[in-house]
């Protein structure tokens, strides 16, 4: 008889051992490793009537002929799954407790079953107390079939009787397989019930959007494997102290992982910002020092945030620096930059960094605003209300070119902004919108001089 053979996997890194250890020598991590244990595939175990044609077929004879995108109802969640969703796919949608993630998936529903059939599997809800959620949301569509359920083999069977178009999971922590004599919501739990709703989706051409919950750490909760799965991975963003929400995908085999959606909480559940830039500039104090406006790019979407900087002397041997929203490496290169190029003495003071709204500025583009902020609290000298800053900062101290300079420029024109801080090189020919005056800048210097 063989024996079921136990191997240990990383939650944070996904890296597979023999034998468990207190830290993972993969990501370094501690107490990371949990045990999976593989069971030997049993002969003649029935295989799942859930099948399709598995027969090898030319590239140049695959039919696409049917639609193979279909639009969810929201066009904030269309735009980060790269157009519309795909049929045939997996994704998963992460976010911490009570951030939205069932909400979401239930308002979707309003739309998707005026075309296309959905089940609604819930591990955590009864029918009734899904009724009542979608009841006060004002979410009833006629066509939405609900299954409380958490074994995965009465799911199965559920799929195969109604063969729905749309099968929704809330959440993967929940199902279990009678087989695994794991826990649910284990590694090799989460694993395996994965691994199949992926052979459902790609056999069956169903779409399948699963829930999954995340740990302390933000990830995603099981093993790292389950984000390799699946073919696309969203996450829900946000402050609970705030009613704004940004969805981002940070996994998509069928579009751009940049774009990200924004959403505001309300009594009725989730509406669309279709302005994030907007929203994101309310309440901008006026005439204050250390504070400047960025333009990033989102995917294809240029979004406008204000950057806010704090710089005051310190009281310790070591100052202090923290930043919110932005890479604090990046945030650290850029002060030893603005020091040693840009004449300000910061060694003596603790440096605050602050981007206002929840946005996380990843993109080099964002390097000229912050820095002009950290002048601006510096010498204690505010910044034009209608100037925006664009550039990225070298470690000599010019500022060099970035991409899709157009777009930006047209985003901050429409948003009434006067004056804009660029590159004095760019890539490509400029299209500056009537009414905007842009300056060309070389290095950091010219930049602080012009901004203040």
């Amino acid at each position: 008889m063989v024996k079921a053979k136990s191997v240990y996997f990383c939650t944070s890194c996904g890296n597979e051992t023999p034998k468990w250890q207190g830290k993972c020598p993969a990501c370094g991590q501690w107490n990371t490793l949990q045990e999976h244990i593989e069971k030997p595939a049993l002969a003649g175990r029935p295989k799942s009537s859930i099948s399709a044609d598995r027969s090898p077929k030319l590239l140049k004879d695959v039919n696409c002929d049917h639609e193979v995108r279909f639009t969810t109802g929201m066009g904030e969640l269309d735009r980060v799954l790269g157009g519309g969703a795909v049929s045939g796919s997996l994704v998963l949608v992460g976010g911490a407790p009570g951030i939205g993630k069932s909400t979401l998936l239930l308002q979707i529903c309003n739309c998707l079953c005026a075309q296309r059939k959905v089940l609604y599997v819930s591990g955590e809800e009864s029918e009734k107390q899904l009724k009542l959620r979608a009841q006060r949301i004002g979410v009833e569509p006629e066509q939405l079939y609900v299954l409380a359920e958490t074994r995965l083999s009465d799911i199965l069977e559920s799929v195969e009787e109604i063969k729905p178009d749309i099968v929704i999971i809330d959440s993967i922590q929940t199902m279990y397989q009678e087989e695994n004599d794991s826990a649910p919501g284990s590694v090799s739990q989460v694993k395996e019930c994965t691994m199949a709703l992926m052979q459902l989706s790609k056999a069956n051409g169903i779409t399948v959007f699963v829930v999954g919950h995340i740990n302390k750490d933000g990830a995603i909760a099981g093993p790292k494997v389950l984000e390799h799965m699946v073919d696309c991975v969203l996450y829900f963003e946000g402050d609970s102290n705030t009613s704004y929400r940004l969805l981002r995908a940070v996994k998509n085999r069928f579009g751009s992982t940049n774009e990200i959606g924004v959403f505001e909480m309300n009594d009725m559940g989730l509406e669309e910002v279709p302005n994030p830039s907007q929203m994101l500039l309310d309440g901008r104090p006026e005439g204050a020092f250390g504070t400047c406006v960025a333009c990033v790019m989102e995917g294809t979407r240029p979004v406008l945030a204000e950057v806010q900087a704090l710089v005051t002397k310190t009281s310790f041997n070591v100052p202090r620096r923290t930043s919110d929203g932005f890479d604090f490496n990046r945030a650290a290169l850029l002060m030893a930059v603005a020091e040693k190029r840009g004449g300000m003495k910061l060694g003596l003071f603790d440096a605050y960094i602050n981007v206002i709204g929840g946005l996380r500025l990843d993109e080099p583009g964002a390097d000229l605003p912050v820095v002009l902020a950290i002048a601006s609290s510096y010498r204690e000298q505010a910044i034009s209300d209608d100037l925006v800053a664009i550039g990225e900062i070298g470690l000599t101290g010019e500022i060099r070119a970035v991409s899709q300079l157009n777009q930006r420029l047209a985003e901050v024109s429409r948003l009434g902004f006067k004056k804009c801080i660029i590159p004095y090189k760019t890539p490509q020919k400029l299209e500056i919108p009537e009414g905007l005056t842009v300056y060309r800048v070389k290095n950091l210097r010219e930049a602080i001089e012009i901004a203040m």
